[in-house]
């Protein structure tokens, strides 16, 4: 066993059979030829167990010999020490990447647990934020400043980049309990979220009456609407002549209840005719962003007429159908569309869809209705602990409701407010 140096090394001739030679000054340090020519340093040693190990150092021509034995020795130190470098190294390699873990927590998280929209966001942030940056690394690897990292270059969006760190600190919390990290090691804490400016926009009396003016000259004379004929599926609509009515109607009758039940986006365009009791003056809606359960909205007066004012189509269960398929119900692309041309004719630049609950949150509570009031007309999942020691009955709600929706309808009609006036005792 010579002292391995450049020139022994490349000395060793290759065999049809693999050809080992040691050093003869560290126990376990060698070089090995394979019949290709390829040399590669190694040290072998026996763990803890007495069970034999080969570690690979690297291959000659990228690693000097030099190199390659001060390597052995930090090995045979650690080795020394109870570990085994050999068993460390495999299981690194074997270790499962973020790439895997953001395919597991999908599958088994966010399809089994997340409500559809939600699944559909976060698997949005995942493919397009999440996977690109750190999919690669492994799992037990990514560190704070991995996460940091990511957090910083989303700054422009700062709610998105808080939603992109709330996934994250999910996924990571569920690789620990998958085993994939040592507990308590989840990168993302520490991680200071971004400031979210609260956004409180609602509509003035004025904003209120230019857009009642507007939704009025969308259904008389009519906003620049655009209904393709040719694609319209003639089996599932009225006479042709009425689509371009049909698709004004429904487009100001979505605005309409958005602004006077205060509901959400998606709960407007999903109603259907069943859910809809006239007699009892309700709306019960199925499973929402804050519950699992039915809930139910109390119409005030200017809903309902909304409401009788749609004239349900044959075959169709959706209040707001579809122009060109009535078996659909109206998309959000499309009221999303139709709100740009009004919201300008309006002259309501900043004002989203959104805001039109704002507004009904704002004047519930410029009306005197309290906290609980608020909530329940909103269904908002705050306050949820202290609720059940207010009184729920259905009168309060359907009369700060009516109130609420007196007001906005007054407003879309452009006309004054009416005022309260105090009445002296006796008279």
């Amino acid at each position: 066993m010579p002292k391995l140096t450049k020139r022994v090394v490349e000395g060793v001739l290759p065999t049809a059979g693999n050809v080992v030679v040691f050093d003869d000054r560290i126990p376990g340090f060698g070089v090995r030829v394979l019949p290709s020519g390829k040399r590669s340093y190694f040290v072998q040693y026996r763990n803890a167990h007495g069970r034999s190990r080969w570690f690979t150092i690297g291959i000659h021509g990228k690693v000097t010999v030099d190199g390659a034995r001060k390597f052995a020795r930090k090995v045979l130190d650690a080795v020394h020490d109870g570990k085994d470098p050999a068993a460390e190294r495999k299981a690194f390699r074997e270790a499962p990447t973020v790439t895997q873990l953001l395919d597991r927590y999908l599958a088994e998280h966010v399809a089994e647990r997340n409500r559809e929209r939600t699944a559909q966001e976060v698997t949005r942030l995942v493919e397009r934020h999440i996977r690109p940056e750190l999919g690669r690394h492994k799992v037990a690897a990514v560190t704070r400043q991995d996460v940091a990292r990511l957090h910083r270059k989303l700054a422009g969006t700062p709610r998105q980049a808080n939603f992109v760190l709330a996934v994250c600190s999910k996924a990571f919390s569920l690789a620990e309990a998958w085993g994939m990290r040592p507990e308590e090691s989840n990168p993302c804490r520490r991680i200071e979220r971004n400031r979210e400016a609260a956004r409180e926009r609602f509509l003035s009396a004025p904003e209120l009456a230019r857009l009642g003016a507007t939704l009025r000259l969308a259904e008389t004379e009519g906003l620049p609407w655009k209904v393709d004929e040719e694609k319209a599926t003639a089996k599932h609509l009225p006479r042709p002549e009425s689509r371009r009515t049909l698709y004004k109607r429904t487009t100001t009758a979505a605005i309409e209840l958005l602004l006077y039940t205060g509901c959400r986006l998606s709960e407007i365009l999903n109603l259907r005719w069943a859910q809809i009791d006239f007699e009892a003056g309700t709306i019960a809606l199925g499973e929402t962003k804050t519950t699992r359960g039915p809930q139910i909205v109390v119409m005030n007066a200017p809903a309902r007429q909304v409401l009788k004012g749609l004239k349900p189509i044959d075959g169709s269960p959706w209040v707001l159908p579809m122009v060109r398929d009535t078996q659909r119900h109206y998309s959000k692309d499309a009221l999303e569309a139709a709100w740009q041309k009004i919201r300008r004719a309006a002259q309501l630049e900043d004002v989203r869809l959104h805001d039109l609950r704002h507004t009904v949150g704002t004047y519930a509570g410029q009306s005197g209705a309290n906290a609980f009031l608020v909530r329940d007309l909103l269904r908002h999942k705050n306050l949820a602990m202290t609720g059940r020691y207010v009184n729920r009955a259905e009168d309060p709600l359907r009369t700060l409701s009516d109130q609420v929706g007196e007001r906005i309808a007054t407003g879309l009609a452009g006309r004054k407010a009416a005022g309260v006036v105090s009445l002296k005792r006796g008279a």
